[in-house]
C-alpha cells in the first residue's frame, strides 16, 4: 500500500485547499471558458488529489501542487476533448459513406418499384407516390385528393398491399427475402 495515503492529513494543508476553492475555481474557469466545466475538474482533482494530501505537510507546498495538478487536468480535459473530436469526425465520415451507399441501394430499389408502381390501379399508384415518395402525411394526402383521413388510410394500406404483390409476382422470392440485388432493367421486365 502506499505509505503517503498512511499518514494522516495536515488540517493546515486542508484548510488552505478549502480557503483557496474560489483561486482554483477562477484558475481553472479562465483556462476551459466554462464555469460548470471548471467546477467538475476542480471536483476531479480534489477527488484525485485527496491520496496524496498525506504526505503534504507545507501549505505552501500544498498549493503549489494542487495547482500542477489543475494545469494537469486541464490537458487532460483538452486531450479528451480532442479525443471526441477525432472520434466525432470518424463516426460523421462513417456515416456520410453509410448514407451514399443507401442511395445507391434505394435507387436500384427504386427504379425497379416504381415500375411496377405503375402497374396499379392509378389511385394507388398516387397515393404510394404521394405518401412513401413525397413524403406527404397520409391526412395530407385525405385533404387533397378530397377523401376522408380513414379512407386514405385505407388506400395506401390497399396500395402498398398491391405493390408488395406485384413485386412478389415480378422479382419472387428475392422480395419474400427482402434480396437488394435486383437485376431488374427497364426494357428486362421483372427481376431475373
Amino acid at each position: 500500500m502506499d505509505s503517503s495515503a498512511e499518514e494522516p492529513l495536515s488540517p493546515g494543508v486542508v484548510a488552505v485547499l478549502v480557503g483557496n476553492h474560489r483561486e482554483f475555481l477562477a484558475f481553472l474557469q479562465k483556462r476551459v471558458g466554462d464555469r460548470a466545466l471548471a467546477e467538475d475538474i476542480l471536483q476531479e482533482a480534489f477527488v484525485r488529489g485527496l491520496d496524496k494530501l498525506g504526505a503534504l505537510q507545507s501549505e505552501e507546498s500544498a498549493t503549489a501542487w494542487f495547482y500542477r495538478i489543475l494545469r494537469n487536468s486541464v490537458i487532460d480535459h483538452y486531450r479528451r476533448r480532442a479525443s471526441a473530436g477525432r472520434k466525432l469526425e470518424a463516426f460523421a465520415a462513417e456515416l456520410e459513406q453509410h448514407v451514399e451507399a443507401e442511395g445507391e441501394v434505394r435507387g436500384a430499389v427504386c427504379r425497379c418499384v416504381a415500375e411496377l408502381a405503375g402497374t396499379l390501379k392509378p389511385e394507388y399508384a398516387e397515393a404510394l407516390r404521394r405518401v412513401e415518395v413525397d413524403g406527404l402525411a397520409v391526412k395530407e394526402y385525405a385533404t387533397e385528393a378530397g377523401i376522408t383521413s380513414n379512407s386514405a388510410g385505407v388506400r395506401v394500406f390497399r396500395a402498398r398491399e398491391a405493390l408488395r404483390r406485384q413485386v412478389s409476382r415480378s422479382c419472387g422470392s428475392c422480395a419474400e427475402h427482402g434480396c437488394l440485388d435486383c437485376t431488374c432493367e427497364k426494357s428486362a421486365g421483372p427481376c431475373h
